[in-house]
């Protein structure tokens, strides 16, 4: 089901203050990806593409996202999935004075850092706001992880219930949930003190 004019609407009005932008996970996210349908949603929302899209470096790939940021100052949201998400925590974590327009980030089904042998690279708090989003069945980190690392980056944990790894395979079109859950961020980001007035 897609989205209401309501939800659209709302998430049309965040390109008038924020920068949004896309951060996929492990192999992209294909046309059927609720990040690829946002981006055709709203065209001015904006995406970090990575060299080798099957090879997740997390320096690799956190020095492109910081590349990325580095080319505009402007308010920025970060909507994230698996492995993007911890590209973000990480290039966040290691630069934190260099990106502090950015406002905050939106942390959709992230891949467990023991998975991927980072977790000592990623163990401290998020310094803006930010939503995490779990499921219950998720293969690449089950909730009660999710809730933990929730509580490492002092990110909200956001229970989606059984939604897979909350990606194309989940058959949530355009997930009119978590567009509401990005504006509820963006609220929290316009009212918070994380350098939107730099």
């Amino acid at each position: 089901m897609g989205a209401t004019s309501d939800t659209l609407a709302q998430t049309n009005a965040l390109t008038d203050s924020f920068r949004v932008l896309v951060v996929p996970g492990l192999h992209g996210s294909g046309a059927a990806h609720w990040q690829s349908r946002w981006q055709q949603l709203h065209p001015a929302y904006e995406r970090v593409e990575q060299e080798h899209w099957d090879n997740p470096d997390l320096s690799v790939w956190s020095q492109r996202l910081q590349q990325v940021l580095a080319q505009r100052s402007a308010p920025t949201l970060i909507v994230a999935h698996s492995f993007g998400c911890l590209t973000t925590i990480h290039s966040l974590l290691t630069r934190p004075d260099a990106f502090t327009h950015v406002a905050g980030a939106l942390l959709v089904a992230p891949a467990d850092p023991v998975k991927f042998e980072v977790a000592d690279l990623l163990q401290s708090r998020l310094s803006i706001p930010s939503l995490l989003v779990g499921s219950r069945d998720d293969p690449w980190m089950s909730a009660t992880r999710a809730a933990h690392w929730a509580q490492v980056w002092g990110s909200q944990f956001v229970d989606a219930g059984a939604l897979g790894h909350i990606n194309a395979d989940s058959g949530l079109g355009d997930w009119p949930a978590g567009q509401r859950l990005l504006h509820t961020l963006a609220q929290r980001a316009a009212t918070s003190n994380s350098g939107l007035h730099r």
